[in-house]
This record gives structure tokens, sequence and C-alpha cells, in this order.
């Protein structure tokens, strides 16, 4: 048993090149359990964020980012 869904906002762009990628810049990690292992989706700028959790969820990446600071 694991959790379905986890976030991971890193609205400063300051995670490893392994975890953001290049160039680093804010970025909302989202990682779905998919037989039995974590797969991972990344949102910047504007990209749209695609929840299985909350499909319904209508914001940016930039939108997310912006309430960190």
């Amino acid at each position: 048993m694991g959790i379905p869904e986890y976030w991971i906002v890193d609205y400063l762009g300051l995670g490893g090149n392994k975890f953001i990628g290049k160039p680093k810049q804010p970025t909302v990690s989202i990682y779905n359990l998919i037989d039995d292992e974590y797969q991972v989706n990344l949102f910047r700028g504007n990209d749209r964020i695609i929840s299985s959790t909350f499909p319904e969820l209508n914001l940016t990446a930039q939108q997310i980012c912006d309430a960190g600071n």
C-alpha cells in the first residue's frame, strides 16, 4: 500500500538537475504510483497541472510557485 499521488513544489528552482532538469527553474513535480513504482511528471511556467487526484484543478505551475513567494 502506498500514497497514490504526491507533489513536490520547488518554487525557487533549487533542486538538483536530476530532479528538476536543466535549466533550473521553479518546478512542480507530481509523482503517481503506477504498478508499485512512482512515475514523475514535471510542470513549469505556464504548464497546466495534470493531477489524477484533482482532475478538475485549473492551475498552472507558475500560479502554484507564485503562491510560495
